[in-house]
């Protein structure tokens, strides 16, 4: 589990910073918003150390707004989210974002120095969808294979899923959180996704 979580930190990491532009390629972005986002956790590596919620801010700032939070929400509560109120929804949604902030930002900076391959990428049956499709090398072991569903909204590509290690991040969270709301209902998901958002901040080095 650790090293599925390791990857979902990768995976953010690749998209820092520059999804915006349709008239470029998704893999063309991803990679070369790859290598800023790594030079910039290098850089501020001493900052981190002494402050690190300062990872926090560079998901939030760089990364995060070039995600659709509300169709990942949808299809991580299925039917549940149907059957929300709006003000479920709302804060479903906001300790969602804060759940994968917290998640990132637990092992973000310990692949900076990890090489990244990046593979031809695969059609998708739905023109405005597409598939990047990356390895993450890992020392002594095998390559981690990370995958990114994008979709084209107006002039912006926006990420719905990344599969890490072939584990949908919206399936898993999906089960889970299925699980948890038939036992004890949404709001109860709501309240427990904030005290354990709240409970995980990270110690200075």
């Amino acid at each position: 589990m650790k090293t599925w979580f390791k990857g979902i930190v990768v995976s953010v990491g690749l998209l820092a910073g520059g999804i915006a532009l349709a008239a470029t390629s998704p893999q063309e972005l991803v990679q070369r918003t790859a290598d800023q986002m790594l030079a910039k956790l290098k850089t501020e590596k001493q900052v981190i150390d002494q402050h690190p919620e300062r990872i926090y801010e560079l998901v939030n700032q760089i990364v995060l707004p070039h995600f659709d939070f509300e169709r990942m929400s949808s299809w991580v509560l299925g039917k549940y989210w149907r059957a929300a109120t709006p003000a479920q929804k709302q804060q479903f949604m906001d300790q969602f974002r804060t759940l994968l902030v917290r998640t990132y930002a637990k092992s973000l900076s310990e692949y900076t120095d990890n090489k990244i391959s990046y593979l031809p990428m695969r059609p998708s049956p739905q023109e405005n969808q597409v598939k990047v499709r990356t390895e993450v090398d890992q020392p002594g072991g095998f390559p981690i294979p990370i995958d990114y569903e994008l979709y084209r909204k107006g002039d912006d590509w926006k990420v719905i899923d990344v599969t890490i290690d072939g584990v949908s991040l919206v399936n898993n969270y999906r089960s889970t959180f299925a699980t948890q709301i038939r036992q004890d209902g949404l709001d109860k998901l709501i309240t427990v996704l904030s005290e354990r958002n709240q409970r995980d901040v990270p110690a200075p080095k």
